[in-house]
């Protein structure tokens, strides 16, 4: 199966997508801060830059995307039919970052959040965020 779009065109499409301050991530923080709450965001200095940063708690949250983490069993991460073997291995490559990091971040005693972009849509966003709210108090 060929790609519907030139290359040109998927390249531009690609070139769009943001790895960072995505609208997930601004969701989270924007709610973190109304609820007072106060963080770093993409700290360098961490494995993984996490996305929200608390250092006083000792605690980061990364907010993945559902596609590009690989989110077993959610209906918005879905193999391309194009390419596929390149994106697996993409895929599963990212996935392995994760694990790295996060193996990391936990040995130097870092408290994990993780959260999916599938759980932060309408029907699951108030219990995402209440739940957050409970983990980090």
């Amino acid at each position: 199966m060929t790609d519907v779009h030139s290359p040109v065109v998927r390249s531009y499409n690609m070139s769009q997508i943001k790895g960072k301050n995505t609208k997930p991530e601004i969701l989270v923080r924007k709610f973190l801060f109304s609820k007072g709450f106060r963080y770093l965001i993409h700290d360098k200095r961490l494995p993984g830059k996490p996305d929200i940063v608390f250092p006083g708690r000792k605690t980061v949250i990364f907010i993945h995307g559902c596609f590009w983490h690989g989110h077993q069993g959610c209906k918005y991460f879905v193999v391309p039919k194009t390419r596929t073997e390149w994106w697996f291995n993409k895929i599963k490559s990212n996935a392995q970052k994760d694990a790295d990091n996060l193996s990391e971040l936990m040995e130097f005693g870092w408290k994990i959040i993780t959260i999916f972009e599938c759980e932060l849509k309408k029907d699951k966003f108030n219990q995402t965020l209440d739940q957050l709210v409970d983990e980090l108090h």
